[in-house]
């Protein structure tokens, strides 16, 4: 069921240009119990949320996301999307990631998941750690 979410809207509005985001409105978002996990933390707590967007964001000198399509209902959301970054520790290049949001929504957003490749988004972009995790892949696929 696809529906209108003024919540879903407001999250892709705010992470659509990351590294520009006020951090001062997650408040707007996330209730005050929130679970937020992704492939590397599990996070509990609007506070402790604040704290880990704050230090990702102090580094990156581009964040954005591109919506590519999502799937609604009254309380929950699946959003794929694909994200565009660079950060100086990985030679201030562009790169995409696609990945897959997952929320649960009450007033305010109470459990978002993160689903993304790892390797795609840091591994691959490590210079030894990047030509053994892409031979890797290509080992696999033959």
């Amino acid at each position: 069921m696809n529906t209108t979410s003024p919540m879903v809207e407001r999250f892709k509005d705010y992470f659509r240009v990351l590294h520009e985001s006020d951090l001062s409105q997650l408040r707007t978002i996330y209730d005050e119990g929130v679970v937020f996990k992704d492939p590397v933390h599990e996070i509990r707590g609007l506070v402790e949320l604040e704290d880990y967007f704050t230090s990702m964001c102090s580094d990156l000198s581009d964040c954005r996301f591109e919506y590519l399509d999502e799937l609604v209902s009254e309380n929950a959301a699946y959003i794929k999307w694909t994200m565009h970054f660079k950060h100086p520790k990985l030679g201030n290049r562009l790169i995409s990631v696609r990945g897959v949001s997952h929320l649960k929504i009450g007033d305010k957003i109470e459990f978002h998941e993160d689903f993304y490749d790892m390797g795609a988004m840091l591994y691959e972009q490590l210079p030894l750690l990047g030509n053994v995790t892409r031979w890797l892949k290509l080992r696999l696929a033959s």
